[in-house]
């Protein structure tokens, strides 16, 4: 009787410490699950935030893959996208030395099928001394690896792999969370892509030798958002069309270049100065209010609305074909052009909208009289 007492109340002890250890199980799992919750919600907020900063394109991509990296303990991580001509390795913790092999995995037939269907692809070894069929030279270095293709509005883009050094290193990972990582990829892709076009269609002007209005959303906003708040000045030459018609156009292209010359030599380098369009142009005080700019932009105008500007002397003769008469042989020698200036200011503050407030500046000199000639801030 007493040893089956015993044994009963060690059974009801088993089955208590049973229930207790799932219990238990069940409380871990949970808090696994909201631990990585958090982190999934850390990471997308560090991503937004990285989208939200100055820097380039390709800085903002190599930051999101350091931050996989750092969140999730991945061994190696890469992205690689295709830009219209060949496919670039964007970020990746990876020696250099092993990048070819890397943006080729689209030629991989193990690879082939997960980029058609869109479906990941995970690839492992069984020990040591094997090497993943995808690697040309390499022994050491990865031993598994998960390979996602990247797709916006269903267009192939490129894609992400994430690699290990330890064989079936990857066997048990969540890959629903995976998936939300990958989404978050390419969701930062799809944002940052219109940055990317400004940037790369940035042009350097041929008469003026400044950057085009593109530059100021790129490396442009990058120099200005490092103060709180900055002027934008924007000016327009309101006779050139006057120049060009009364006089010539080569005379009118002369005086862009020293109108430009003089404003870069007499202004300093942590303000950014493009060509904005036609005979208008844009000064970014970087870090002054309007009150700091008053004072330059007037002398700024009053210098160069007092130049007397003529041709070089190479072009001061010239031929051109006549319809009438053949050519003809003009005389430019006496052609003096003196340019108007119409001014208007704004304070920018950053993280507002700076095409607005450039927008509202080229309003203002769009619709002024053709004769204004003065500095306003608006």
């Amino acid at each position: 009787m007493i040893t089956a007492a015993i044994v009963g109340i060690l059974i009801i002890v088993v089955i208590i410490l049973v229930v207790y250890n799932v219990k238990i199980n069940k409380k871990i799992q949970k808090f696994k699950n909201i631990n990585q919750k958090i982190t999934n919600l850390q990471v997308v907020q560090d991503f937004m935030s990285t989208i939200g900063e100055t820097s380039s394109v390709d800085e903002k991509i190599q930051k999101i893959n350091n931050i996989l990296i750092e969140k999730y303990e991945i061994k190696y991580s890469t992205i690689v996208v295709f830009n219209g001509a060949e496919y670039e390795i964007k970020a990746s913790n990876v020696d250099k030395k092993h990048w070819d092999s890397l943006k080729s995995l689209q030629d991989v037939d193990m690879f082939k099928d997960s980029i058609q269907t869109a479906i990941p692809k995970y690839v492992t070894v069984n020990n040591e001394k094997e090497r993943l069929p995808y690697q040309k030279m390499e022994f050491g270095r990865a031993k598994s690896a998960i390979f996602f293709p990247l797709y916006i509005d269903n267009v192939y883009i490129g894609y992400w792999i994430m690699e290990s050094g330890t064989p079936h290193d990857f066997d048990n990972v969540d890959i629903t969370i995976l998936e939300v990582i990958k989404d978050n990829i390419v969701s930062v892709l799809k944002t940052v892509v219109h940055q990317k076009t400004l940037e790369s269609i940035v042009r350097t002007d041929l008469f003026s030798g400044l950057y085009s209005e593109e530059y100021l959303y790129g490396e442009g906003k990058k120099i200005i958002d490092q103060y709180t708040i900055s002027t934008m000045c924007m000016f327009k030459i309101t006779n050139l069309e006057e120049i060009n018609k009364t006089y010539c156009r080569e005379l009118g292209n002369e005086v862009i270049t020293q109108i430009s010359n003089y404003v870069k030599a007499n202004i300093s380098q942590d303000y950014v100065f493009v060509r904005y369009m036609g005979p208008k142009f844009v000064i970014a005080f970087s870090g002054v209010d309007t009150e700091g700019v008053a004072g330059f932009v007037n002398d700024l105008k009053t210098a160069i609305e007092n130049m007397k500007i003529t041709l070089p002397e190479e072009q001061e003769e010239f031929t051109k074909q006549s319809p009438d008469s053949g050519i003809e042989v003009r005389n430019l020698k006496e052609q003096v052009a003196t340019p108007r200036l119409n001014f208007v200011l704004s304070s920018y503050y950053k993280g507002t909208g700076l095409e607005e407030v450039l927008k509202k500046l080229e309003e203002y000199l769009d619709n002024a009289d053709k004769n204004e000639s003065d500095i306003t801030n608006i």
